[in-house]
């Protein structure tokens, strides 16, 4: 695979239909090296490979995509009984999150079984914490893929993609002046352009810095009362 520059958008070539928004992902500084490691699937060291990366970074979009590609099964935490599964793409999210050391240790042992495994958490897998002596081996043996904090040219990506997707044409300089001040992550993008797209249609506005002035300050407003 070719190395992608960043600002360029990964289409994924998936084999079954997605929900909306799975379809391309935006590539950056921030993200560039996971998604490599992923488009490398199924030749990880030992099958198994650890995506981490802080709230709102967009690891979830990234893993749900590999495994919409991979046809991966997909496991929750509560799942404590995996033994029907063999082969083939597993995909586990929220690995340090959620007490199923049982679970994530039956997973990476089915890798031998000839299954790949994808883990997500918000940390290096070395940091979490387990009671198995078995599994600590494991965890600190995992190949990992970190995401950092979305850039500007992510940020800015996935606003210019939530404003498509609903049709809409902000001014240019609406950009800038978000990327500048909304939270870093890809959930505040969306929610912002939300906010944006009502408001702009109760008033019958356009999407200007000056609207999108008004809802950063309604929202600090709100902050305020409850600091």
């Amino acid at each position: 695979m070719s190395p992608m520059r960043p600002g360029q958008q990964l289409r994924l070539n998936l084999r079954q239909r997605t929900p909306r928004g799975l379809e391309q992902i935006i590539v950056s500084p921030s993200n560039a090296a996971a998604i490599e490691a992923l488009e490398r699937w199924p030749a990880w060291p030992a099958g198994c490979l650890a995506l981490i990366g802080p709230e709102g970074s967009g690891k979830s979009l990234l893993a749900r995509t590999w495994a919409a590609r991979t046809g991966a099964r997909i496991v929750a935490a509560a799942d404590s009984e995996v033994s029907h599964l063999r082969g083939g793409a597993i995909l586990f999210e929220d690995a340090d999150a959620a007490p199923a050391e049982e679970t994530l240790f039956h997973l990476i042992n089915m890798v031998v079984q000839g299954a790949t495994l994808l883990v997500t958490g918000r940390t290096a897998p070395q940091s979490w914490t387990t009671a198995l002596p078995d599994l600590r081996s494991r965890l600190n043996a995992l190949m990992v893929a970190q995401i950092g904090e979305p850039d500007d040219l992510l940020l800015e990506g996935v606003l210019r993609k939530f404003f498509r997707e609903r049709n809409i044409r902000p001014a240019d300089d609406v950009y800038p002046y978000l990327v500048r001040r909304i939270e870093r992550s890809i959930l505040a993008a969306k929610l912002v352009v939300s906010r944006l797209d009502d408001l702009a249609d109760a008033g019958q506005r356009e999407i200007t810095r000056a609207l999108a002035r008004q809802i950063l300050e309604q929202e600090d407003a709100t902050l305020d009362l409850f600091d």
